[in-house]
């Protein structure tokens, strides 16, 4: 990234001003020091002063006029015109030119000067001291960026300072020097790090910084700073979520946790906090925290609504329709000028609202809630839940007419098509037809990583083990690491108590790529299983189950169990299971081979 690209991204996370041509002629009458925000409120509701002698003598007019032609016409004599007459004129929006003219120059050393001038100028400028901060970062110059990033922050009105540090970090982002970075940032801060109040926020930007550089530990040490000058404070506890969702970290859930035991901590933080317990397999811990949640604010909606995904999610259709009414309820009592603001929550609500209703088979009501979705971006969505619906009525010929009518507004729209059609033949008994469609797809896309797993897939389905194998290879050969394709090979050849050692090869190839995968820890389980490991099948799957509650993890474990002589353990969590997806194919072939009732 070259310098000029760099100051447009760094510009979006610190916007100073519009910078247009002619603005600081426009602005050029103006008195030299800008009045503060206060004072500027004061004489908005003021009769207007009396306007004093202008500044805008007509040679000051002519070196403008000259400097922005000459910029135009790509010398940089018009930079050198604009800062002179800034100097000249103590006016910071001509040196706020200056600075923008070197930059489209891609001019960082003018540039450099413009804004050092600039501040020396205005020493207690926000502007000045920001925009030195954001040309020494683009410059790469990072390790002299201390001084303005410290004086940019006392310069800011204390209601801006917090703001201002959660958002170093992003500055910083893209430096290669991200130690060197870190280093300054610690500088930066030191008179934030003594104050209680800008404290929390300064360990927390410094937290993200180490562990940007891989200090974990660091990282939890910081956040545990910034907890202890103010327990209220909710930066700690948002990284202390980010370390339990990434790195893991001893230590940072318990951060969470003390700053939930507060008297009014943010619901965002508890809700943040129920996504991580449920990423981490406590799926019942995550529903307890919501739960806590929606009692303590009942009239807070974003709380009913993840309570009620997560409920639906879980398949707790009965809890979570109460949970997602009242979410609609709730925020549809939202101001007309706020309901943007609630939009995809309205379309999520209505959405899993619509899929319980299809599992009833309340069809109509179902319906009536898709019908309520409005937004484009959900169009494809809406019309594949309805194709789904209009199988499961029997008329599985109109659901594919359905399909295939959706227009394609995006490159991948005619794949989800695709592979929506092949899900309505398999789900509605026709094996074969989903096959054939796919693989006439592949004839024409033989490269396509995706589409030759689904093909194998869909052969498998039809008993072409063969075929898969030859295909799913294929998807290997092309994409080395698609856990996926080795997943699947893996799984298919102990399913059928084949080449069990290379299957179990296959799938610990799958576990390296994606080592958190439920379902590929349920493969592991199964060719241990079937590799006469039983103990270590059950401690896998127990595993898998808790992180991921699924109707085919619970027939492997339920089969694991009953084999080991814990029948009733194994009735138990088919029954799970059953609750889970009572048609589930793995589940009821296990249930019937074992000549079990429930």
């Amino acid at each position: 990234m070259d310098y000029y690209d760099c100051m447009q991204h760094f510009f979006r996370f610190f916007p100073l001003i519009t910078l247009i041509p002619g603005l600081a002629i426009a602005q050029a009458t103006a008195p030299a020091q800008p009045a503060s925000a206060p004072a500027a409120q004061a004489s908005a509701a003021a009769p207007a002063p009396t306007p004093g002698p202008s500044a805008l003598t007509a040679r000051l007019l002519y070196e403008l006029l000259i400097g922005e032609i000459s910029f135009r016409e790509g010398s940089t004599q018009g930079i050198e015109l604009m800062l002179d007459a800034a100097r000249r004129t103590a006016d910071p929006a001509l040196y706020k030119r200056a600075v923008e003219m070197a930059i489209q120059s891609r001019s960082g050393t003018m540039a450099l000067d413009a804004v050092r001038a600039w501040r020396r100028a205005e020493p207690q400028s926000v502007d000045a001291n920001r925009m030195e901060l954001q040309v020494l970062v683009a410059l790469g110059r990072i390790e002299e960026s201390d001084v303005p990033l410290a004086a940019t922050l006392a310069a800011l009105p204390a209601n801006e300072q917090e703001a201002f540090i959660t958002a170093v970090p992003s500055l910083y982002a893209r430096v290669p020097n991200k130690g060197g970075a870190l280093q300054v940032v610690e500088r930066g801060f030191a008179a934030a790090l003594k104050n209680n109040a800008l404290a929390p926020a300064a360990w927390t930007s410094i937290g993200r910084m180490r562990l940007a550089v891989g200090d974990n530990a660091g990282a939890v040490s910081a956040a545990t700073l910034g907890q202890a000058a103010n327990a209220g404070s909710e930066w700690p506890a948002l990284l202390g979520l980010q370390l339990m969702g990434g790195a893991g970290q001893t230590g940072a859930e318990a951060l969470v946790q003390r700053y939930l035991r507060e008297a009014s901590p943010k619901p965002e933080v508890q809700i943040g906090y129920a996504r991580a317990l449920l990423d981490s397999g406590r799926g019942q811990q995550a529903r307890e925290q919501l739960a806590d949640l929606t009692r303590r604010q009942p009239n807070y909606p974003e709380g009913w609504l993840a309570q009620g995904l997560l409920l639906a999610e879980g398949r707790y259709d009965k809890e979570a329709e109460t949970s997602l009414n009242r979410y609609l309820q709730l925020a549809e009592k939202t101001p007309e000028d706020e309901r943007t603001d609630r939009a995809n929550g309205l379309n999520q609500a209505r959405l899993s609202l619509a899929q319980i209703a299809e599992r009833k088979g309340n069809f109509a009501e179902a319906e009536s809630l898709l019908a309520g979705i409005t937004a484009a971006d959900e169009k494809m969505t809406v019309q594949l839940r309805r194709a789904s619906i209009i199988a499961k009525q029997g008329r599985l010929e109109e659901a594919r007419q359905l399909v295939r009518s959706i227009p394609v507004t995006r490159p991948e729209d005619e794949r989800m098509k695709l592979a929506a059609e092949a899900q309505l033949l398999r789900d509605n008994k026709q094996p074969q037809q989903a096959y054939e469609l796919l693989k006439g797809e592949l004839a024409k896309k033989p490269e396509d990583e995706d589409l030759l797993y689904d093909t194998a897939m869909a052969a498998e389905r039809v008993g072409l083990v063969d075929e898969m194998e030859r295909l799913l290879r294929k998807v290997i050969e092309l994409k080395p690491d698609s856990q996926s394709a080795y997943n699947a090979l893996g799984y298919t050849l102990a399913e059928r108590n084949m080449r069990l050692p290379e299957a179990k090869q296959l799938i610990e190839t799958a576990v390296k790529l994606a080592p958190d995968d439920p379902f590929i820890q349920d493969s592991l389980a199964w060719v241990e299983f079937r590799l006469g490991r039983h103990a270590e099948a059950l401690r896998i799957l127990t595993a898998a189950f808790a992180k991921r509650p699924d109707a085919e993890i619970a027939a492997h474990l339920g089969e694991v169990l009953w084999t080991m002589g814990r029948q009733d353990e194994a009735k138990s969590v088919w029954q799970e299971g059953l609750r889970l997806a009572a048609d589930n194919e793995t589940l009821q072939e296990t249930l019937k081979r074992l000549q079990v009732s429930l």
